[in-house]
């Protein structure tokens, strides 16, 4: 897709990194509002953050008083003092992001935990771990979490729970939660029953003479940020680029790929080649429009969401005041398929006793119910509209279903410039994402299909995208004569042009620039080879020392970058082992990143003599010591 959630970390300099101010301790907090429960989350998408919002909801059912807190905002090493709530529980839900490392928000809390000495004796704990089986470092962050609170004397009360965002990631919370709520009521000695009722979380009101200058128009979290600009920019203060190019990079077949360049003048936004960038997309006005029509509802209507919990650090569970077509164009996720949690809590409003049971079932942790769930909500992919159109008697409070959709998350994507060259404008490579579904509908992509209508214009409204840069470790070696590998089919293409064009640079500085190896794969010469004159005009310069191109299907057999490694083995084999090369693979983690490991292991078995545990071994020390980096995403 081009568009990667899951990424090498962000390791930022310490003197880039800044500490929120700390309030009060949570414990103080607990003790004040009588809570026995906290639940700290490591998110990066939201999701982990919502999975521990549910569990602090989730307590009000037996009886219990939970809080969900966000470990970057309080000092962690106050963990020990959890002794002093009565029949108390810290639950941590935490995202495992990239290759093996924290969320950023959990960054904090990981550097203390590593180095930390203090005696955790009689806290009580459990951790539900949230990450991806393509890659590597399944769960990483969960497990060492889990071990390492174990090692400082604390008691886990129930097994570590590892969800897997590339199976059913909600049948694993649920499966783990419907064990974990009875062990927790044993251990505190509450009856296990528990009530089912759904508890709002956020109250409603409307507001009738609110001056509009006070509502908030789409802004991530400083009203009017997007009209008066201040820097610095970063997640919760977007830049404003406006759209200097935005050209179509196939010639032929039913995919849209493209080029943008986004003018970041006057941002002081700095970038490195490998870097990211976050984009702040927005929902298709025709899907708010209907969702609107559907639920009869004035989407101008000016609202706040409004915490029922005064002493929640989260007033709102998005920016408020605001109209109801703000928050779902900007600020609610409405595209994804809803989760169970969502259909259990709208069931109490389809007024058809069938559809009802339905909803409950399909949120159930019963065999029958996950499986009704898989095959009507996540196969069929339906998002919130296509539910409510399919399930004629189902009309929530637009309220409620605001309080409950997730919110609307920035997509990343591998910046495909250098700011060697390109110092004022970042560049996107990117597939439009649409497809059809079982039940006719076609679903688009929020982001791509949103920036492909990014064009430049010229009758004085610039196309602007709201964005902020984000630091990876892939990066070039720091010496220009260190040969490279690149392998990226498709738009994984995206980092190699940034390197490629700063290979060209340091060229041009009369620096020794050591070999530079790519490997590019496409479906057809003549339909989707991604920016063919240029890397033939690097190739000329002699920036490219190899260019091997695979065309997966303009012949009988499927040709992939893996094959034409293979076909290189030696050659390789010389260059990673005998001349220090750095490798680079960009794109899918499923399939294609899996395959060329294979290939590179095969090549250090035949080229180089090593038995395949050794050529394992081999890679991974190549990946601790920073000269094999990936930048996939599944």
């Amino acid at each position: 897709m081009g568009c990667t959630l899951s990424m090498p970390r962000d390791r930022r300099e310490a003197a880039e990194r800044v500490t929120p101010m700390r309030e009060i301790s949570f414990i103080e907090k607990m003790k004040k509002t009588s809570r026995n429960i906290v639940v700290f989350y490591g998110s990066q998408t939201g999701t982990a953050e919502a999975f521990a919002n549910r569990l602090a909801k989730d307590a009000q059912r037996y009886g219990l008083k939970g809080m969900p807190a966000d470990p970057e905002e309080y000092d962690m090493s106050e963990l020990s003092r959890l002794t002093e709530v009565e029949d108390s529980l810290a639950v941590f839900c935490m995202a495992t992001y990239g290759e093996g490392d924290p969320t950023d928000n959990a960054q904090d809390f990981y550097d203390w935990l590593q180095a930390a000495d203090d005696s955790l004796e009689g806290v009580n704990y459990a951790v539900f771990g949230l990450g991806n089986k393509t890659y590597e470092h399944f769960n990483a962050m969960g497990k060492y979490v889990d071990r390492r609170l174990a090692e400082l004397g604390g008691k886990r009360v129930f097994d570590l729970g590892l969800g897997d965002d590339d199976g059913n990631l909600e049948e694993d919370f649920l499966s783990w939660k419907e064990l974990f709520w009875p062990a927790v009521c044993e251990l505190l000695g509450v009856d296990a029953t528990g009530e089912d009722c759904c508890v709002r979380q956020f109250e409603l009101v409307t507001h009738t003479d609110t001056n509009m200058n006070q509502v908030f128009t789409g802004e991530m979290s400083r009203l009017k940020s997007y009209q008066t600009q201040k820097s610095p920019f970063d997640a919760k203060n977007p830049f404003l680029a406006t759209v200097t190019a935005n050209r179509k990079l196939n010639k032929g077949g039913s995919r849209h790929l493209m080029h943008l360049e986004l003018d970041i003048s006057g941002s002081k936004l700095r970038y490195d080649a490998g870097d990211h960038v976050a984009v702040y997309p927005t929902n298709d006005a025709t899907l708010v429009d209907r969702l609107g029509e559907v639920l009869g509802v004035d989407l101008d209507t000016v609202f706040s969401l409004n915490n029922l919990d005064e002493e929640s650090n989260k007033k709102h569970p998005f920016p408020c005041p605001t109209t109801y077509r703000t928050a779902l164009t900007h600020y609610l996720d409405i595209t994804s398929p809803p989760r169970t949690n969502v259909l259990y809590e709208l069931a109490q409003y389809a007024t058809d006793p069938q559809q009802q049971d339905m909803m409950r079932k399909m949120a159930s942790v019963a065999a029958e119910g996950k499986a009704l769930y898989q095959s009507w909500v996540l196969a069929a992919q339906r998002h919130i509209l296509a539910v409510l159109e399919d399930i004629s008697s189902l009309r929530p409070p637009v309220d409620h279903l605001c309080e409950l959709l997730p919110r609307l998350q920035p997509r990343y994507y591998s910046i495909a410039s250098s700011a060697k060259v390109h110092p004022t404008s970042v560049h996107i490579c990117c597939v439009v994402v649409e497809y059809s579904t079982s039940t006719g509908r076609t679903n688009k992509g929020v982001a791509t299909t949103w920036l492909r209508n990014k064009v430049p214009t010229d009758n004085g409204h610039p196309a602007l995208v709201p964005l902020y840069v984000r630091k990876s470790q892939f990066r070039l070696p720091f010496k220009a004569s260190t040969p490279v590998v690149m392998i990226g089919p498709g738009t994984g293409i995206a980092p190699f042009m940034g390197f490629l064009q700063e290979r060209a640079w340091q060229k041009e500085q009369g620096k020794d620039v050591g070999e530079t190896v790519l490997y590019y794969g496409c479906r057809h010469r003549n339909e989707d080879f991604l920016y063919q004159e240029e890397l033939e005009e690097f190739e000329r310069m002699g920036v490219l020392t190899q260019l091997n191109v695979a065309f997966s299907r303009d012949q009988e057999h499927k040709v992939y970058v893996q094959h034409l490694m293979k076909q290189n083995k030696e050659h390789l084999w010389r260059l990673i082992h005998t001349q220090n090369a750095h490798l680079y693979v960009c794109g899918d983690a499923r399939n294609m990143a899996r395959d060329v490991q294979s290939a590179l292991h095969q090549a250090a078995e035949e080229a180089g003599g090593l038995t395949h545990s050794q050529a394992v071994d081999y890679f991974k020390r190549l990946m601790t010591k920073g000269r094999y980096s990936q930048d996939v995403w599944s």
